[in-house]
Formats: C-alpha cells, sequence, structure tokens
C-alpha cells in the first residue's frame, strides 16, 4: 500500500497532523485500537495557553523552564507558548467546546502555573478535542483510517538506515502482515505508561513509536525522565488503566492529606499543593513510606458540593461508581505512571534523525519538557509540534518530487528492508506465557526504577530485563507473530530504555530521582540523555 503521508498514531498530535496534510496529498492513518483510543482521549485538565488579562507569554515561558528542572530547550518554550494560543483557537474553529465563563474562556490553575491559564471542557477535554478532530477526519475524502493495524517496525533503507519509507503492519482481524509505503512517515504513538504496573495511560500505550524508532537507528533522549502523576484513584483490585483525579481539583482547592487527616505538602514546598507534579509524587511516596500506608486523601469536602460536581463531573461521577462521594469523604490516591518527557529526539520541526521520519506528541522528545513537564502543557506541544511536523515534511515531500521526476515509491521499494517475521505456520504463542512476562515487566519497572531509584536497584533491573528480552526474542523466532506478542517487545524495549538512561545520569533532577546521587549536577549532566542503537 501507498500513500503521501503516512500517520501512526491517533491522538492530537496524529489527527491534527493529518488534517493538515489533507489539503496537499493523500493521509493514511493507522491506529492498532479504534480510532478514539489514545491518551489524549483521557486528557482530563485541559490545555496550557496564555489568555487571561494578567498573563504573558513571559509568565508561562518561566514557569515552563522552572518545572523543567535546567533541561528545557527555551528556543522550544518560547515557540509552543507564543503559537499556542492560534492553534487552540483553531480548535474552536474545528468545533471543539470550551467551558466559557461569559464571553471568554473559563481558565483553571494547575501546579506549577503561576496564573490561571488552562483552558479546558470541563474535566473531559481530552474526550472533547478527540471527537472534534475524529469528526473532521471522517468528513476529509483524502484521510483513510484503518483501524486494528499494528505498526510492527519501520521500514528503511537497506544499506544507509538513514531514510524511512513507511512500516511493516500486522493486522489484528487477520493476523496478516502488509508493507506500507510513504512519501512521509510521522509517529504520534502517544506515551509508554504499560510499562509500570500502576499507570493512568490506556492499555495501548506501550511505547511502539519510540521502540520502532530505536530499532530503526533513530536518536532516543531522557527516558529516565518519567512523570509520575501524583493523584491516581487508589482502587484495591489492580487495574490496567487507574483513575486519573485531575491536577485541576488541587487548583481548585483540594487539600493533600495524611490517611489521619494531617495536611502535609506544606512540609516539602512554598507551593503546598500547588507544587509542581515531581515534588507532589516524591512528597506522598515518603509520606506512605514513613506511615506504611497504602494511599493518602485528597479532600475536596470543605467545598461546596455543588461546586465540585459542576466542575468535575466526570470525576465525580467516576469516583461514585467506586462508592466514593467525593463532596463528602476524601478521595484515596496514589501515584501513578502517567507521562515520558523523553522519546524520539526531534529539532524544532518534528524531524528525528532519520530522512522522511517525524514525531508529534509524547512520543517525541522536542525539548520542551526537560526533566519534568508543566501541567497541561503535554495538548499544547502536540499542537504546534504536529502542525511544524506537516510544514517540514511538506517542504520534503515537494523536493523529493523535484528530486525524482518519476515520483511516487514503486521505483525505490527495493530499497527498503523488509524485516524477517516469524511463519504464520508456527504456533500461536502461550498467552499465559505472554500475559506472566508483560506483568512482570511492569512490577519490574515499578519496583526499581520508580519514584525514587538506587544504583543497585537500577543494576538489578538491568540484569532482569535482560533475560526477559533474550526469552522474547526467543519468542519471535519460534511462534506465530500476535498483537500481543509485539507489544510485549515493544514494553520490553522501553524497559531497557528507561533503566539504561536513569542509570547513566548520576545526579537527581527533576523526574529522575537516584538516592545514590541526590544532588542536581548542571556542571557535568545540564544535558539530554541520548541512545542510540548500534
Amino acid at each position: 500500500m501507498e500513500t503521501d503521508f503516512l500517520v501512526i498514531g491517533s491522538g492530537i498530535a496524529g489527527l491534527t497532523f493529518a488534517l493538515k496534510a489533507a489539503e496537499f496529498g493523500e493521509v493514511a492513518i493507522i491506529t492498532k485500537k479504534e480510532e478514539a483510543e489514545s491518551n489524549t482521549n483521557y486528557a482530563q485538565g485541559g490545555i496550557a495557553a496564555v489568555f487571561g488579562k494578567n498573563d504573558t507569554f513571559d509568565l508561562h515561558i518561566q514557569d515552563t523552564l522552572n518545572t523543567g528542572s535546567g533541561l528545557s530547550n527555551e528556543k522550544a518554550v518560547r515557540m509552543m507558548v507564543k503559537e499556542g494560543p492560534r492553534l487552540v483557537r483553531e480548535l474552536v474553529d474545528l468545533g471543539v467546546t470550551f467551558t466559557r465563563e461569559r464571553d471568554t474562556f473559563d481558565l483553571w490553575q494547575e501546579g506549577g502555573h503561576s496564573r490561571n491559564r488552562i483552558i479546558h471542557a470541563r474535566d473531559l477535554t481530552g474526550r472533547e478535542i478527540e471527537n472534534a478532530l475524529i469528526s473532521r477526519v471522517k468528513e476529509n475524502p483524502r484521510i483513510t483510517t484503518f483501524e486494528n493495524y499494528l505498526a510492527i517496525d519501520l521500514l528503511v533503507e537497506e544499506k544507509r538506515k538513514s531514510r524511512c519509507g513507511g512500516t511493516l503492519i500486522f493486522i489484528t482481524s487477520t493476523g496478516e502482515t502488509e508493507s506500507f509505503y510513504a512519501k512521509v512517515t510521522i509517529i504520534a504513538t502517544g506515551g509508554i505508561g504499560q510499562v509500570y504496573l500502576h499507570t493512568t495511560n490506556p492499555r495501548i500505550a506501550t511505547g511502539d513509536g519510540i521502540a520502532m524508532a530505536y530499532r530503526a537507528g533513530a536518536q532516543i533522549a531522557n527516558m529516565e525522565f518519567v512523570q509520575f502523576h501524583p493523584t491516581s484513584l487508589f482502587a484495591r483490585k489492580n487495574q490496567e488503566r487507574s483513575l486519573l483525579i485531575s491536577e485541576a481539583v488541587r487548583g481548585e482547592g483540594g487539600i493533600l492529606r495524611t490517611r489521619k487527616g494531617t495536611p502535609f505538602m506544606e512540609k516539602y514546598s512554598e507551593e503546598g499543593n500547588l507544587a509542581s507534579r515531581d515534588i507532589v509524587a516524591r512528597a506522598i511516596d515518603s509520606e506512605l513510606k514513613k506511615w506504611g500506608d497504602e494511599y493518602v486523601h485528597l479532600d475536596l469536602t470543605h467545598l461546596p458540593a455543588r461546586r465540585i460536581r459542576e466542575q468535575f463531573p466526570n470525576i465525580y461521577k467516576a469516583c461514585l461508581g467506586y462508592g466514593i462521594d467525593i463532596t463528602v469523604e476524601p478521595i484515596p490516591v496514589v501515584p501513578a505512571a502517567h507521562y515520558t518527557c523523553g522519546g524520539i529526539l526531534t529539532d524544532l520541526e518534528g524531524k528525528t534523525s532519520i530522512e522522511g521520519l517525524y514525531v508529534a506528541g509524547e512520543a517525541a522528545c522536542t525539548g520542551v519538557h526537560g526533566a519534568n513537564r508543566l501541567a497541561s502543557n503535554s495538548l499544547l506541544e502536540a499542537l504546534v509540534f504536529a502542525e511544524r511536523a506537516f510544514k517540514s515534511s511538506l517542504k520534503y515531500i515537494q523536493k523529493k518530487i523535484q528530486d525524482d521526476k518519476a515520483g511516487g515509491l514503486q521505483d525505490s521499494i527495493s530499497q527498503f528492508s523488509h524485516l524477517q517475521i516469524s511463519a504464520s505456520s508456527n504456533p500461536l504463542p502461550d498467552a499465559i506465557i505472554l500475559s506472566h512476562l508483560r506483568e512482570e515487566i511492569r512490577r519490574l519497572l515499578w519496583d526499581y526504577v520508580g519514584i525514587v531509584r538506587s544504583t543497585p536497584r537500577l543494576e538489578r533491573a538491568k540484569r532482569e530485563i535482560s533475560a526477559i528480552q533474550e526469552e522474547v526474542e526467543e519468542l519471535l523466532k519460534t511462534s506465530a507473530t500476535t498483537s500481543d506478542l509485539i507489544e510485549l517487545r515493544n514494553i520490553a524495549t522501553i524497559a531497557e530504555l528507561i533503566i539504561q538512561s536513569s542509570l547513566t545520569r548520576k545526579e537527581s533532577r527533576g523526574l529522575h530521582y537516584n538516592t545514590d546521587y541526590p544532588d542536581r549536577d548542571d556542571r557535568i549532566w545540564g544535558r539530554n540523555t541520548l541512545l542510540s542503537r548500534k
């Protein structure tokens, strides 16, 4: 199959890119589940952008840089903040209905922000944006969406491995594989949360795009900086995806307390309950270890019940499903893996180190987030860099057409490697073994590479993930290909990258805290951690 633009993933970054690219060529979107299933769909908070009368670009830029702990690329941050408001208005034009207060946006405040600047659609912002974008995609005759298509690996030039020409696809409904060729490929596959035992991410967040890019030879950056959302609903039953309790709950006055009812955030930060996520997550982790508790409380009961129900209808309803009325009782919460600040290294135009391959959204490391992401900057970054990736890729395509008078890719298909996959005649892998290995990786990362780390734990994790990867590789050789096996391979690759990056950085900064190197060291480690496959 052939197309001009191939989009892998269907969240805000992929859909934004697709809609813009469709004005100039044919677009194919491949998504391994239903098109609406993505991290975007579960984003409760909103989009951070400067609309308030007492807000400025400089304030938003400084808040982002402060939270990034010295590793944010200031040029990328300035660009994102200044281009953001225009793209938010574009969303409104596309049909996104944000919550308003009279004639202006109703603006929330979240941890790390010095002003109210979170544009939201109640507490279902991601779903509102996703639905509006999908509606426009369905209306566009130049965009074709392929659901239940799982990318296995990128197709790269066999000799130099410096140009991407598409991807190898596994069609989950038929078990068949297919090569999908494109002039431009963009990875917009989202996050890696499923590599951890507790996560706010859906089951599809297995780091596929980052893992594929690493195997293809792209540079990967800063994988040690995994953001744990400080407040996910604690449920005794182990869930595949934890319910996220939005940061905006604390922005509206929610107070973190121990199970005995004692507020504790003031001990850890002058900002108290509005401290940035890394500080709050470590504070909760410290309190849990101090008292031997499984969770802490997030208390809203001092706020008017009507206000709680109006501001957080989805959270209120979801908690009721667990038998918790948040207007009269506190919410039991624990941290959960939420967002990766690292990913495939890009320049300011979304270009990777592989020609023809672009990336936007959570799978990218643009330099905006540095060592820690400021709340609600993720959707903003996805919008801005999806547009910039599109503009850059359009120039790339136009140049390629000029250089290749024949046009298209058909004449150059033979240049791209056809990856060897297991024969379909091989027996199916044992589902119990796959499930066990997946859970083994998730628990390994949770126990040894979590909020607080140590070198001995990381070394142990490295040994254990190496053994697991050997077992996975053997399964790939001897078993028929399945979607579960492909995802297991990617989770194992992501685990390796996180562990290796964490061992490399011998300091503590932002989301990476190592008890053996508790201090920040700007002299040596004020730079990105880079990994690439030899």
